[in-house]
């Protein structure tokens, strides 16, 4: 039975509602803003912090240290997807994003105010470490809970619209901390300032920004499709309970494996890409990332309104194909450029097919499975593929420049997405055979 089926088609627009709706919405995604803000602004100021928590001269072990304790937010990342799924689908999605969010203002506060290196020796990056690891399982969390949350609260008709505000929060998290990072570099501290103490500030209002975020999500309402659930099963969140759907889980690792790999290229890596690759300066690469990123955050909400209109699946094979075909020339062709315009334009090209998948992949991965187990199901398949796909990318790219070829990693890009378009094109169109009505 199809969704149409079970939930009216009128054409009646309840005004009260559709505020209450947006006025969710907006709650539920600033806080995603801001728990995409202090993970972001771990990378952005990395060069400033480095020397306070790991001892030496040399800036390249460094940034190794910083980027070994990077991946330990990665690796925790499954653990959350589980821990704040299960809260979601057991205790209601409003305690999981509340909770979530104050994980990642206790991991801000701490990086913000551990002492460095010449204070308390090894402690130091272990607090660091430690700070990473409470920031992973909040991220971890967060996506499955957010991503149901902002797919239940909106209106069938504008389903895709509505949860595609995820990405443009995600997106705008690493805006938000590289508008912090140019202010403090451009305007108010030296670069001496800076590595001294100024690294302390991005995440001290990191902190703050997520103790506002907690108290606006503790106000949150309830979905209707929670409480509905209640009343016909009991809640469980539970791993055996989610393994009665292997396909949906298998189809959430295929949905997610491409697509991940082509975000995590087109944001993280990038920045490191146009610099080392393209060869162009600390400014212009800082500029033509930030537009390319606002570019990014336009489109989500474009797409996801095309996909209420034409279904999920075009939107989907449109990035599969258009992914597979054009990564490799585009990078090519993007690596032997010296021009930060056109280094611009070729990103914004890139960024035509990664919306593709980046503005409806939340509510895709929400429609596949029933109210009891929805949140779980998207948060931990996704957490590990996450993992696996889009965490190494900038690590495999970056290894296999270290050894002379470059260029392979384009064709792993390209070859990743290939695999996810072969799911893209035999799955159903989850618009149109939603599970969001059932409550098993």
């Amino acid at each position: 039975m199809t969704e149409q089926a079970i939930e009216p088609a009128s054409d009646y627009i309840d005004i009260a509602d559709a505020k209450r709706r947006i006025k969710a919405i907006f709650i539920g995604s600033i806080g995603n803003l801001v728990e995409w803000y202090d993970f972001y602004a771990y990378t952005a100021f990395a060069l400033y912090f480095a020397p306070a928590f790991f001892p030496g001269n040399d800036p390249v072990v460094q940034q190794l240290n910083v980027a070994v304790v990077f991946a330990a937010t990665f690796l925790m990342r499954p653990l959350g997807g589980w821990f704040f799924g299960y809260l979601a689908d057991h205790f209601g999605r409003r305690i999981s994003l509340t909770l979530s969010v104050v994980f990642m203002c206790f991991g801000s506060l701490i990086i913000a105010l551990t002492p460095t290196y010449a204070t308390i020796g090894f402690a130091a990056p272990v607090i660091l470490a430690l700070a990473r690891v409470i920031e992973g399982l909040s991220l971890g969390g967060e996506y499955g809970a957010s991503a149901t949350y902002l797919s239940e609260v909106a209106d069938p008709k504008h389903r895709g619209f509505y949860s595609s505000f995820q990405y443009v929060t995600l997106i705008g998290g690493q805006l938000t901390a590289i508008i912090v990072l140019l202010l403090l570099q451009k305007v108010f501290l030296t670069p001496q300032e800076l590595k001294d103490w100024g690294w302390r500030i991005p995440f001290a209002i990191g902190a703050a920004l997520a103790i506002f975020a907690a108290v606006m999500r503790r106000g949150l309402h309830e979905t209707e499709a929670f409480e509905e659930a209640k009343k016909v099963v009991k809640p469980t969140g539970s791993i055996t309970n989610l393994l009665r759907y292997p396909r949906e889980l298998l189809l959430v690792v295929g949905l997610t494996a491409g697509g991940t790999a082509a975000f995590y290229t087109f944001t993280t890596y990038m920045q490191t890409f146009v610099k080392l690759s393209v060869g162009l300066t600390e400014d212009q690469t800082t500029f033509v990332i930030f537009g390319t990123l606002v570019f990014a955050t336009i489109l989500q909400p474009i797409y996801g309104a095309i996909s209420d209109k034409i279904g999920r699946k075009p939107l989907l094979i449109f990035f599969g194909v258009a992914g597979t075909l054009a990564t490799v020339p585009l990078l090519m062709t993007l690596k032997e450029t010296k021009s930060p315009f056109v280094a611009f334009v070729l990103i914004c090209c890139a960024w035509l097919f990664v919306a593709g998948y980046t503005s409806i992949n939340a509510v895709v991965k929400a429609e596949l499975f029933p109210t009891n187990v929805r949140a779980l199901g998207v948060g931990l398949p996704y957490a590990i593929t996450v993992s696996v796909f889009g965490g190494t990318a900038p690590a495999i790219a970056l290894y296999f420049k270290s050894i002379g070829h470059e260029e392979w990693f384009y064709f792993y890009l390209s070859g990743i997405i290939c695999l996810s378009l072969i799911i893209y094109a035999t799955m159903r169109d989850t618009k149109h055979t939603s599970a969001m009505h059932r409550h098993e």
